[in-house]
């Protein structure tokens, strides 16, 4: 499954780097790959726009993905999503005060952000937000999934009352920027973004597979795990600090994208079984091909505009969403 899944990456990847409203397709690329040439319009497209979108799209993608097995097999539920620790509120509030209160910063403050003020506001507000649930969960060294939970629940009302109340406040212009970067998008990948994010995401990707063995044990129920000799509460701290990461991170530069971290480890579960060991692995490489095929659809359908691609992710994430819920409900009827 994991090779056939990396073809389906590379297959997409190379589609990707075809597709676009500025003319280059992929038998350019191709003819220019051969020939060993591309126009200055065209090296600029390529290594400037698509390739940074490409592995941004990419990176982002395993990262929700990743992100949203680690949930599941932490919480031993396979409705949990990275939102559920309210990493995505958090996130999303710290980009809404930016953009709505950036322009109240001091001129001295603000030049240093230059304009990386809303990732940076985005990624502190998911942070902020995972270490005040850690802190509220956490009695007498044991961390409580379920009170995590309701926490999580709770903050990400508190967070949504907070956003809402700043989007009574803004303006015509902070209106659309809300609106777009709360949708979600790929359109402002760049190699800057990139090497912000991959320091928190690369870590995530490269080490999760370690856990598989204390997530396996876990779903046979935490007293269970600890006579395997698992080290519960380590495992619970660096799933939280790894999904808060991963997710943070993504949504500081991409917005808000939907159902990648809830529809890709469903969809493993169901063609190659639970086992963490293959269902982390393998939710990346998904991850990353489902993403950028939204990405393609999202630049495309509506060319030379592109919708925002957390409307793609939810057209196609929540029909195959309740089509699984569907099938299960129909198994247990069983």
């Amino acid at each position: 499954m994991t090779k056939l899944l990396i073809g389906l990456l590379v297959a997409v990847s190379v589609l990707s780097l075809g597709t676009g409203a500025a003319g280059l397709s992929l038998i350019d690329l191709a003819r220019a790959a051969m020939k060993a040439e591309l126009s200055t319009r065209d090296q600029v497209i390529l290594w400037n726009i698509r390739l940074p979108r490409l592995a941004m799209g990419m990176l982002i993608g395993a990262a929700l993905a990743v992100s949203g097995a680690l949930m599941q097999g932490l919480f031993r539920n396979p409705l949990a999503d990275p939102g559920i620790v309210g990493v995505g509120a958090g996130a999303g509030l710290g980009a809404v005060m930016a953009i709505v209160l950036g322009g109240l910063l001091p001129a001295s403050i603000a030049v240093h952000f230059g304009g990386q003020l809303v990732p940076v506001a985005a990624f502190v507000g998911g942070w902020v937000t995972t270490l005040l649930l850690y802190r509220v969960a956490t009695r007498g060294g044991h961390t409580s999934v379920a009170t995590m939970l309701l926490a999580g629940i709770a903050l990400g009302a508190l967070g949504g009352a907070v956003i809402g109340l700043l989007v009574y406040l803004a303006d015509d212009r902070q209106l659309r920027d809300l609106t777009f970067w709360g949708m979600g998008s790929l359109a402002g990948a760049g190699w800057g973004k990139i090497a912000s994010a991959l320091p928190l995401i690369l870590p995530v990707l490269l080490f999760s597979p370690l856990m598989a063995r204390g997530l396996n044990a876990l779903a046979l129920g935490e007293a269970q795990a600890a006579h395997l000799g698992i080290e519960i509460e380590r495992l619970k701290r660096l799933t939280i600090l790894a999904v808060a990461a991963a997710t943070g991170a993504s949504v500081a530069v991409s917005g808000g994208i939907g159902f990648i971290g809830i529809v890709v480890p469903h969809l493993l579960r169901i063609s190659t079984g639970p086992n963490h060991r293959y269902l982390l692995i393998n939710a990346a490489l998904l991850g990353a091909s489902l993403l950028l095929a939204a990405d393609m659809i999202a630049r495309t359908i509506v060319a030379p505009s592109e919708l925002p691609i957390g409307i793609v992710t939810a057209l196609l994430g929540a029909p195959v969403f309740l089509w699984i819920l569907i099938r299960r409900q129909g198994l247990m009827g069983m």
